[in-house]
């Protein structure tokens, strides 16, 4: 099982043997440091921890943990469960870079969506609201009715305006399109959730 934990940068476009242009998303993945290593005997799973973008301020507890792992302290913290116990070739301290994947590999990307903030229910879930004319006042973009009167009240789970964004988007079947070893970068086809900056997860499928 590959893992790593990346930074997206920017899209990007790259050209195939055929002259093609294609589309990609540039990832800065890792450099990771492994930080932990679970097992079913003290954890009752399997499961690998590793850390990826050095910070400077830490308390106490973070520099405690990480001790194991070097004298660098880290930022982001993610945890990677084994289905097949196959983490026993990793310790702690061990790094992880880019060059664990090839170029064509499939790969699943784990990201937040950008948020949105608060939105009504046209762009939140695609209402077509009223009409513009023929007696309408300010209802463009209302929601209408949220129940009947004999209930008396709004069922839970009705949509209307809120929250918008900033969700776990999984995305599946990405491949690799181009892998740079020196500079620990992924070109990854197609677009990634997040904004530029955000961290993202990529799994092997």
């Amino acid at each position: 099982m590959k893992f790593i934990l990346g930074k997206k940068l920017e899209m990007s476009h790259l050209y195939n043997e055929a002259g093609q242009q294609v589309p990609v998303t540039v990832v800065q993945a890792g450099p990771c440091v492994v930080t932990q290593i679970k097992n079913k005997q003290t954890d009752s799973y399997d499961a690998v921890q590793i850390a990826f973008i050095e910070k400077r301020k830490v308390t106490r507890p973070e520099a405690g943990h990480m001790k194991k792992a070097g004298e660098k302290v880290y930022r982001y913290l993610r945890e990677f469960v084994l289905k097949n116990a196959n983490g026993e070739a990793l310790t702690v301290g061990n790094e992880i870079k880019a060059d664990i994947f090839n170029a064509g590999e499939k790969i699943k990307v784990v990201g937040t969506s950008k948020g949105k903030g608060f939105q009504g229910v046209v762009k939140r879930h695609k209402f077509a609201g009223g009409r513009a004319s023929h007696g309408n006042k300010d209802q463009e973009r209302h929601s209408g009715s949220v129940g009947a009167k004999g209930i008396a009240h709004v069922f839970k789970g009705t949509r209307m305006g809120g929250r918008m964004g900033g969700d776990q988007i999984t995305i599946s079947n990405l491949s690799i399109v181009k892998v740079d070893p020196e500079k620990n970068l992924l070109y990854i086809k197609g677009s990634i959730p997040g904004s530029r900056n955000t961290l993202v997860k990529i799994i092997a499928a």
